[in-house]
């Protein structure tokens, strides 16, 4: 009984010391690297999907090979199976999704396809052979913010917000945070139009926030509408996704743009040298290592702001933690105290906001 139960140890810890070491090693491809993309939305759409066309293209000329690409795949695994299965058919061995909503979808493939590698922006699923992936927002519109106080005459700013999620709602509170490095006095008024999409939406949000005194209107919706709007009105503006100054160019002083390409190139090539680890909790990616950065800033900005947002922007880069403490919420309450710096975790949850945020009854 005893050798029963001593061999019974010794090959449990064997099993577990071989699962160990096949974890340890990583995700390794059997063949050389071939990558295809599914975009949430249209390759013109203006934002998040021609950002992502945008950094294909990019991807292609680093990497040396063509993309397989398809575009306006909806959040619903009855269009997305088929089209992965399709890429994989073909060859493909690392796929890469663009959609929070791709994430269930994702993880079945994932674990149904082993020897296949998936990448997922704004995903919240990962495995050993599947990594989500998204970009610090905030940090980019802090500097945004920065920028939008630089112009206002008012300290008055609007703000078109999609949903009020996490996600949003920390860059809400990084753009006023911004704008109070300039001007201390800065107010951003939010409102929500409850949809990532929705063109008619965006500009009554815009239309309503200039009435009520905005001169800077800031946004985290899809499209450039709000930017339009802007100009129209003969206010400024700061874009999300991409350089916005395409669409508004006397408005737009500052984009908070994705420069996916950055991370995607080295990450693929971490991939294909074999011993691949993702993440396990999804990459949360930094300025520095390619989540989102500037467009260049507005003539509108005075020398001497720009100065000090571009100086801004290099400390970022080498480390400044926008939500370091002592932070207080707009109710008084200590959300981070002084010495630290607000995790991932509160991050993504993030239901409070700085003071100077007004937001909807």
């Amino acid at each position: 009984m005893l050798r029963k139960l001593l061999t019974g140890i010794v090959l449990s810890s064997l099993a577990a010391l071989a699962s160990t070491e096949a974890i340890a090693d990583g995700f390794t491809l059997k063949d050389k690297p071939k990558i295809a993309m599914l975009d949430f939305g249209p390759k013109n759409d203006g934002g998040w999907g021609q950002a992502f066309d945008e950094a294909r293209q990019k991807m292609e000329a680093a990497l040396g090979q063509k993309i397989m690409f398809v575009e306006s795949i909806p959040e619903d695994a009855s269009a997305i199976d088929p089209v992965v299965e399709r890429f994989i058919s073909r060859g493909a061995n690392i796929i890469i999704g663009t959609a929070f909503g791709y994430s269930d979808a994702f993880k079945a493939l994932a674990a149904k396809h082993p020897e296949v590698a998936f990448l997922d922006a704004s995903g919240t699923t990962n495995g050993p052979n599947l990594e989500s992936f998204y970009g610090r927002t905030y940090e980019s519109q802090y500097l945004c913010g920065m920028a939008a106080a630089s112009v206002s005459k008012t300290g008055k700013l609007g703000f078109v917000a999609a949903n009020p999620f996490g996600v949003v709602n920390w860059t809400i509170n990084a753009y006023e945070l911004g704008a109070r490095k300039i001007n201390p006095n800065a107010t951003t008024t939010v409102v929500y139009t409850g949809a990532w999409n929705d063109p008619v939406k965006e500009r009554a949000a815009a239309m309503a926030l200039i009435d009520h005194g905005a001169d800077v209107i800031g946004q985290h919706v899809d499209t450039p509408t709000p930017q339009v709007v802007a100009q129209e009105r003969g206010v400024y503006g700061t874009g999300h996704h991409r350089d916005l100054s395409e669409f508004a160019p006397k408005a737009t002083v500052c984009s908070s743009v994705w420069v996916w390409d950055k991370f995607l190139v080295p990450e693929i090539k971490r991939i294909e040298a074999g011993n691949w680890k993702p993440a396990p909790y999804g990459a949360f990616i930094e300025m520095k290592d390619g989540g989102t950065d500037i467009s260049p800033l507005g003539a509108a900005v005075p020398a001497d702001k720009k100065k000090i947002i571009l100086a801004e922007r290099d400390a970022i880069i080498h480390g400044k933690q926008i939500y370091q403490g002592p932070i207080t919420d707009r109710d008084g309450k200590l959300r981070v105290p002084a010495g630290q710096v607000l995790s991932d975790a509160d991050l993504w949850k993030m239901d409070w906001f700085v003071p100077g945020v007004i937001t909807q009854k």
